[in-house]
C-alpha cells in the first residue's frame, strides 16, 4: 500500500507535495519520493526513510517548478528493496514522462515478457509499477500523433491500459510539457480523489489517495476518481476527464476502511470515521450474543484505528471505555514491517500499558483485525502482564483468511493466523479467553450505509472472491514459491 500525489500549481509546488506525503505517510514509512517539472526539464529526489528524512532543504531547493508527483512507499515482502524500486519512476521516451503508483498488478509478468519481446522496452527493477509505467508509454507513444500529444490520445492510451492491465492500480503520471494525468482501475479497487483551490487567477489542482492530503493543504475536495475515469490537468490548469474502462464497477478495497486510511478521510463518497463507527455498532451485537456482558468490566482499544469501533462498541453495550494502551508515535506500523522478527520485536516498543487500568478486571480488547497474530498474541500477554484478570479480543474485522494480490502485504495463506483455524483456536494462539469477530456481511454494511452507490466491495482477504476474475489457486501457489524464492527481489511491491 502507498500513498501518491499530483499537482498543477501557480507557483513552485515541492513544499505542497512534501506537506501532503506528510498527510499521507501513514500509507507507507519505506521510501519517499518527489519529482517536479520545470523548464522543460525534470527533478527528482528519492530515498529510504520517512518524508521528514528523506528531503532536506538542499533537496527541497533542487525540486523547481509549479506540477510534479509524490509517492510515500511501504515494502510487501521480506525486508527493503534498492532505492532504485523507490518511487517516481521514470522513462524518456515517448514525452518525458515521471509516475507513481498505488496497488498491484496481477499480470505484471505476462506484461513484463510482452514489453520484452513486443513492445521493445527495457524494464530496470523487479517493480509491478516500472511495468505498469512502460506500458502507459508504449500505449501513449502508439496513440499520439507524431511529435504532438493531446487530450484525445492521453485518454486513449489509458483505455489501452485497462485492457491490458489487470489487478488494482491508482496512478498518477507527469508527461513532460503537458500536464498529469490521474487514473484508477476499472474496479475502483485502490483509492484516488482529486481537489482544487481556486483562489488565484488560474486554478490549482490536486490528485491524491486520500482527501486528508487535500485538505491538509488547503485545497477542496471536489470528488473521488471513479473506476476506469482518467483526469487530465494541463500545465494551464485546464481540467478534462473521461471515462476509459468498457464496463467500471465500483468495487473498493474493505481493508482500506478498516485499517489503512485515516479516520478523517473521504473516500469513495465514505466518511472513514463514520464507517469505523458503523463496524463498532455491528460488533457490539455480534459481542453481545458471544460474551455474557457481566463478565466484561473495560472496553479497551488497541490505537489508533480501532479507537472509533472500540468506542462505539462500549456504548452500544454500556461498558466502561478506557484507554489502557499507549501508542509510541515514533515507530512504524507494525503490520507493515519487513520481517516477522522485526514486527514482533516492535509491539513492545510501540504500545505500552498502564497498569492500573488492567489490574484485577476483564477486559474486553478491540483491534482493527488480526492478520497473523503475532500483534495481537503480544499484546494480550501484555495485557496479562499488566494484571488483566480475563481478556477478551474483539476484531472489527472478520477472520483474514487469504492472500490479498492487489497490494497489501499478505501474499501466502501460511501467514494468517486465521487461515485454517476457527475463533477458538485463534483465541488459544493468542492466548485470549474468548474471541469476537466482525460478520463480513456486517463490514461491508456498515460502508454501504454511507454510500448506497457502492456495487460491491473487493472483500477478497475475508472471502476468497477476487474481482478481478483471474485469481486461482495456481496462481496463488505460485505467488506463495516467488515470495518464498525471491526473498528481498519480490516484485509484488506496492
Amino acid at each position: 500500500m502507498c500513498g501518491i500525489v499530483g499537482v498543477v500549481g501557480n507557483s513552485p509546488v515541492n513544499q505542497l507535495i512534501y506537506d501532503s506525503l506528510l498527510l499521507l505517510q501513514h500509507r507507507g514509512q519505506d521510501a519517499a519520493g518527489i519529482a517536479t517539472y520545470h523548464d522543460d526539464f525534470f527533478s527528482m529526489h528519492k530515498a529510504h526513510g520517512l518524508v521528514r528524512d528523506v528531503f532536506r532543504t538542499r533537496n527541497m531547493r533542487a525540486l523547481a517548478g509549479n506540477s510534479g508527483v509524490g509517492q510515500v512507499r511501504y515494502p510487501t515482502a521480506g525486508s527493503r528493496v534498492s532505492v532504485a524500486e523507490a518511487q517516481p519512476f521514470y522513462v524518456s521516451a515517448p514525452f518525458g514522462i515521471t509516475f507513481v503508483h498505488n496497488g498491484n498488478l496481477t499480470n505484471w509478468r505476462a506484461l513484463r515478457e510482452e514489453l520484452f519481446k513486443i513492445d521493445r522496452r527495457h524494464i530496470n527493477t523487479n517493480s509491478d509499477s516500472e511495468v505498469l509505467l512502460n506500458v502507459f508509454a508504449h500505449e501513449l507513444q502508439r496513440a499520439a500523433t507524431g511529435a504532438s500529444l493531446d487530450e484525445k490520445a492521453v485518454f486513449t492510451a489509458v483505455s489501452a491500459v485497462h485492457r491490458r492491465a489487470q489487478g488494482g492500480y491508482a496512478v498518477i503520471a507527469q508527461i513532460a510539457g503537458f500536464g498529469i494525468v490521474g487514473f484508477r482501475d476499472p474496479y475502483g479497487i485502490r483509492p484516488l480523489c482529486l481537489g482544487s483551490n481556486k483562489e488565484g487567477t488560474t486554478a490549482e489542482w490536486m490528485l491524491a489517495s486520500e482527501s486528508v492530503a487535500l485538505t491538509g493543504c488547503g485545497f477542496t475536495f471536489e470528488r473521488d476518481v471513479l473506476p476506469g475515469e482518467a483526469v487530465i490537468v494541463s500545465l494551464d490548469g485546464r481540467l478534462y476527464s473521461r471515462q476509459c474502462a468498457e464496463e467500471p464497477v465500483l468495487s473498493p478495497c474493505a481493508f482500506e476502511y478498516v485499517y489503512f486510511a485515516r479516520p478523517d478521510s473521504l473516500m469513495n463518497g465514505v466518511s472513514v470515521y463514520r464507517a469505523r463507527l458503523n463496524m463498532g455498532e455491528h460488533l457490539a451485537d455480534n459481542v453481545a450474543r458471544s460474551l455474557r456482558l457481566g463478565d466484561v468490566d473495560v472496553v479497551m482499544p488497541i490505537p489508533d484505528s480501532s479507537r472509533p469501533s472500540a468506542m462505539q462498541l462500549a456504548a452500544r453495550l454500556n461498558l466502561p471505555y478506557r484507554e489502557g494502551f499507549i501508542k509510541n508515535r515514533y515507530v512504524g506500523r507494525t503490520f507493515i514491517m519487513p520481517g516477522q522478527a522485526v514486527r514482533k520485536k516492535s509491539v513492545r516498543q510501540k504500545l505500552s500499558a498502564i497498569d492500573m487500568e488492567f489490574r484485577g478486571k476483564n477486559v474486553l480488547l478491540v483491534d482493527d483485525s488480526i492478520v497473523r497474530g503475532t500483534t495481537s498474541r503480544e499484546i494480550v500477554d501484555m495485557a496479562r502482564t499488566a494484571g488483566a484478570n480475563k481478556v477478551f479480543f474483539a476484531s472489527a474485522a472478520p477472520p483474514v483468511r487469504y492472500p490479498n494480490v492487489y497490494g497489501i502485504d499478505m501474499p501466502t495463506r501460511t501467514e494468517l493466523i486465521a487461515a485454517n483455524r476457527d475463533e477458538e483456536q485463534v483465541a488459544r494462539e493468542i492466548g485470549a479467553d474468548g474471541l469476537i469477530y466482525q460478520n463480513l456481511a456486517d463490514l461491508e454494511q456498515s460502508i454501504k450505509d454511507l454510500n448506497p452507490e457502492i456495487e460491491r466491495f473487493e472483500s477478497s482477504c475475508f472471502d476468497g472472491d477476487y474481482v478481478t476474475g483471474d485469481i486461482d489457486a495456481a496462481y496463488l501457489e505460485c505467488l506463495g514459491r516467488s515470495r518464498l524464492e525471491a526473498g528481498d527481489d519480490n516484485p509484488e511491491d506496492d
